[in-house]
């Protein structure tokens, strides 16, 4: 029996399909007990085109609306709805920052600040709440924190940005997606 696709680090990718363009990640199921298929109702609320095929899901970018969306049960998808919510026209409003805390580092900080440097705003000051108004990502030199989903969801922000990101300590990525960047590279060549 195949090993089941990891939602995790899919809903980065299928984040990058919804804003950058079109992603088609395989061996996946809908059906999957992991948490992190929760992406997908984050995806149709924003309304970003989804197709789901018994074993992939594509993304396609469509004009994004902001939307809500509850991550306390998969804190893991802060990263990757915050690239989300930065291409949405609107605030979005997406609960469960006290989760974040204890990530590799505090990733509702890391969020809020990396995401001020692209031009992005995003609202921490409620409590288990992050408010992120999405908005035209501009060139800037970012940090990662030593947080390999930080990392990720900068560079996939940086797609649309108006000139060049840079992200240091980009290489912690390889703690989850060693080949992150290859395959990011990989996206944009098609």
């Amino acid at each position: 029996k195949r090993q089941e696709g990891d939602w995790s680090a899919a809903a980065m990718l299928l984040a990058i399909g919804a804003t950058a363009g079109e992603v088609r990640v395989e061996n996946l199921s809908t059906l999957s007990q992991q948490a992190d298929t929760a992406v997908l109702t984050a995806l149709v609320r924003s309304g970003a085109g989804l197709i789901d095929e018994s074993t992939a899901v594509t993304a396609a970018r469509r004009q994004l609306r902001a939307f809500e969306f509850d991550a306390t049960d998969c804190p893991d998808l802060f990263p990757a709805l915050a690239v989300l919510a930065s291409a949405a026209d609107g605030v979005s409003v997406i609960r469960g920052t006290s989760r974040l805390e204890y990530k590799e580092c505090n990733r509702s900080e890391a969020i809020r600040e990396e995401y001020a440097k692209l031009g992005i705003e995003v609202d921490t000051s409620e409590e288990d709440l992050m408010k992120i108004r999405g908005g035209k990502v501009r060139a800037a030199r970012t940090q990662s924190h030593g947080d390999h989903r930080i990392a990720m969801s900068l560079a996939a922000a940086a797609l649309r940005a108006d000139g060049e990101v840079t992200i240091e300590g980009a290489e912690c990525v390889s703690k989850s997606y060693p080949l992150f960047f290859e395959e990011l590279e990989r996206l944009r060549v098609k």
